[in-house]
């Protein structure tokens, strides 16, 4: 009985993942921005300009993937880079205007879409999720 309950505790939560992600991509599918990118974004509207290495710690991904991202992003004129004075080795990243407007509308839609998602759970049933999933993180 405890084996068929974690399976289906296991099936459960893939079929939650399954569907936040396809909430994921569609609401970003206006922008034309991976689930990677908005991530990225993210980072830089929370943290300001920071190093490309810093970047990269903070969406735990390989520099080489991070610099790709960063390519990506600023092909697309959202981010720009610039040396750092402190460290000429070193890039530093930020948004730039169009990509804080963007990154602002990114956020308003997601929370929208997590409002609908979970707006089926009472505010302690979200605030216990929360705790439960954070226990998870690493």
């Amino acid at each position: 009985m405890a084996d068929e309950q974690d399976e289906t505790l296991l099936e459960s939560f893939w079929e939650v993942a399954r569907q936040v992600r396809q909430m994921s991509r569609q609401a970003l599918a206006p922008w034309d921005i991976t689930p990677s990118h908005a991530r990225a974004m993210g980072v830089l509207t929370r943290h300001g300009e920071i190093r490309l290495s810093e970047l990269s710690d903070h969406l735990h991904i390989a520099p080489r993937t991070a610099t790709e991202v960063v390519d990506a992003l600023q092909e697309r004129g959202f981010v720009q880079r610039q040396a750092d004075p402190d460290d000429r080795r070193a890039t530093l990243v930020s948004l730039t205007a169009e990509g804080k407007r963007v990154s602002d509308a990114i956020r308003s839609t997601r929370a929208a879409e997590a409002e609908r998602f979970f707006g089926t759970l009472s505010a302690a049933d979200r605030a216990h999720l929360s705790r439960i999933l954070r226990t998870f993180k690493h």
